[in-house]
């Protein structure tokens, strides 16, 4: 059964690279025809019988939510009123591996009536589809998974990647940023990430530990505790960061310390913080998005991040702990 299940990526596998290998002039041509579509105020509609149907709503979604508006439309539904949907300005995007599903191309002839130009994603660049599109897009992906050589698995992996790289090449293409992409997805995790700022999840004021480098390691400590949190910042008299001391640099600075009589632990309580804190740290601007502080906590493994203004200035940290609490974890 593993044996299988890996065959069954490895078929996918050399089928999406055949695909990504294929990419040339008429890929641009697409991207073209809706950059064209999308600037006259169109929609990109996405078609497809079966589990392409299935793709094109996937697809659609990525569009819609990357900055390209696309609805999709079920061919079947289409021939009974629901060409109504659409209008001169947009653009059909067909999907159909075989190119000869009757649903979509008995649909191509009702959509040029509508002044609408096609594109289609098909396995054969001589099938029916190919033929009636204004650009084709081949899915050169081979033999399907499946043992038959019937359900669709190899095939729809390989058309839905397709349809990714054109969303984004889109987005490169459009500039469309983050603050866009957070207007499309204000709920959720991810909209959270993407509509806070760092500002709403820093501890400030009371809440933040600030000391001077000269101030001693057990003044930072007390920073710390009353601040109610796991690190101080170090800034100089004009407020620019310096470093921060953490409760792990407290316990490394005990742990390595020579506790002996002419050592004693107080020894190192009375040490300017200047000489244990991590120099030079990691720190955020005041007007990055949550989303910026996920990248950073998940690649740099750390648990608290100072925030700083334009000018280099303190102003805020942020706690790791404070994630879940707002929801963005």
């Amino acid at each position: 059964m593993i044996n299988r299940a890996k065959q069954v990526f490895d078929i996918e596998i050399a089928g999406l690279e055949k695909t990504r290998d294929s990419i040339g002039d008429t890929f641009v041509r697409a991207v073209e025809m809706i950059l064209d579509c999308a600037s006259r105020g169109g929609i990109l509609v996405v078609t497809g019988v079966g589990k392409n149907l299935h793709i094109a709503e996937k697809m659609s979604a990525i569009f819609s939510s990357t900055g390209t508006r696309s609805i999709v439309l079920n061919p079947v539904q289409a021939m009974h009123g629901d060409l109504g949907m659409v209008s001169a300005k947009d653009l059909l995007l067909a999907l159909s591996f075989s190119g000869e599903s009757a649903e979509v191309n008995n649909l191509i002839p009702a959509i040029r009536r509508h002044g609408l130009k096609v594109v289609s994603m098909t396995g054969r660049p001589d099938s029916t589809l190919a033929t009636l599109s204004d650009v084709h897009l081949e899915i050169p992906c081979g033999r399907e998974a499946c043992p038959f050589g019937m359900a669709p698995t190899n095939s729809t992996t390989a058309t839905m990647a397709m349809g990714d790289a054109l969303a984004m090449v889109l987005i490169d293409a459009q500039k469309f940023a983050i603050e866009d992409y957070a207007m499309n997805h204000p709920a959720g995790a991810i909209g959270r990430a993407l509509v806070l700022k760092v500002t709403d999840i820093m501890r400030a004021a009371d809440r933040l530990a600030k000391v001077a480098p000269t101030a001693t390691v057990m003044e930072a400590v007390m920073a710390m505790t009353k601040a109610q949190g796991g690190a101080a910042v170090v800034a100089d008299a004009a407020g620019k960061l310096l470093g921060i001391f953490t409760d792990g640099d407290f316990r490394r600075v005990m742990a390595t310390h020579d506790s002996s009589v002419e050592c004693p632990p107080s020894a190192v309580l009375s040490k300017p913080v200047s000489e244990v804190m991590t120099a030079s740290p990691l720190f955020v601007r005041d007007d990055a998005y949550a989303a910026e502080l996920l990248k950073i906590f998940e690649k740099k493994r750390i648990d608290d991040l100072p925030v700083c203004d334009a000018s280099g200035r303190v102003v805020g940290l942020v706690d790791i702990q404070d994630l879940p609490k707002m929801k963005v974890l």
